[in-house]
């Protein structure tokens, strides 16, 4: 028989070495295609943001002193008569 410097500890750590790498891949895989796919949540990106509707924009510019009250009521005004009705 043959005996190698170390033979025996190369025949016991090459296999684990090999899932290593192979679990190693696979959780960078699954981390890059988790990230690419947007399961983030929306506010992460400003982009992907939810829009506000014109009523949301309205009352945050009142309520910011932006408008007045009386500018705040006709465009409510306005906003609710060219809102679509059911079809």
């Amino acid at each position: 028989m043959m005996y190698w410097n170390g033979g025996w500890a190369w025949v016991t750590l090459m296999p684990l070495l090999w899932i290593a790498l192979i679990g190693l891949v696979v959780w960078a895989v699954l981390r890059l295609t988790q990230h690419s796919a947007g399961r983030h949540d929306a506010t992460d990106d400003p982009r992907k943001a939810p829009r506000e509707t014109p009523e949301e924009i309205l009352d945050r510019r009142f309520a910011s002193g932006e408008i007045d009250a009386e500018a705040y009521t006709e465009a409510r005004k306005r906003l609710a008569d060219h809102r679509p009705g059911p079809r």
